[in-house]
């Protein structure tokens, strides 16, 4: 079911989903995708004044989406191309072994080697990107621990996901959302990255005190926020 309103001069429009749940869900996607997941039975009004209430963070949302300088980048999986990894680049290098059924990837000697049993690129792309969808959780969930200390409040969920459009999300229930492509870039612009999602816990608008607060636990974040910009378009499988 689709429902709209009008904010100021802004058509919110979104799509409603019903489920069996206590309370009700608003996630925004990239790149103005709005959907509302309600309990079973919660009527039209309340649901349009639940998004209502919410509307300002619905735009702010939509609009860091814009902002984002994501492009994706064909790469080829064989012997000598090059994946980026915590900053760095690192040259691929594929072994065959036919005894083995699925491609295993591992960083060794400043060298990507995956060892497969044929080299059918989709296979060893859908290898690679695992290895860096597990390496992103593990390092994001270091990071966040680490940082923790700045906050009083606690990420409900931390969940690394495929995200075209942004590096990161928080949504109305602090539950904090990561491209697995952060893993990619260089460790203090992907810290900054976790800050941004995290002081969206207290602000969840790119207001002034929004700033202030990033600015407070890393004092340089425009250095390294102008990483993400100038290098995030190589950030791709």
């Amino acid at each position: 079911m689709k429902l709209s309103f009008k904010y100021g001069t802004t058509n919110i429009a979104f799509n409603v989903e019903y489920k069996n749940r206590k309370t009700m869900e608003i996630a925004v996607e990239a790149p103005n995708i709005i959907t509302v997941i309600a309990p079973m039975g919660t009527s039209e009004e309340k649901i349009v004044k639940k998004v209502k209430s919410k509307a300002n963070w619905i735009i702010q949302k939509i609009y860091s989406y814009k902002h984002m300088h994501y492009e994706p980048i064909n790469r080829e999986f064989v012997n000598g191309e090059s994946f980026m990894y915590l900053g760095r680049n690192y040259s691929l290098q594929i072994e065959l072994n036919l005894t083995i059924k699925n491609p295993d990837v591992k960083l060794y000697r400043g060298k990507f080697i995956v060892t497969a049993p044929n080299k059918d690129e989709e296979d060893i792309r859908n290898a690679m990107e695992q290895w860096y969808r597990n390496k992103a959780k593990q390092v994001i969930s270091d990071r966040i621990k680490y940082y923790q200390k700045f906050f009083n409040i606690v990420p409900t969920v931390v969940k690394v996901k495929e995200q075209k459009k942004r590096w990161g999300s928080c949504t109305s229930k602090n539950q904090l959302l990561f491209n697995w492509r952060c893993i990619m870039a260089k460790a203090n612009a992907m810290d900054y990255i976790i800050v941004h999602e995290m002081c969206h816990m207290y602000h969840k608008n790119h207001s002034k005190e929004f700033w202030e607060l990033v600015a407070s636990v890393l004092p340089d974040y425009e250095i390294r926020k102008e990483w993400l910009k100038n290098y995030g378009v190589r950030m791709d499988l």
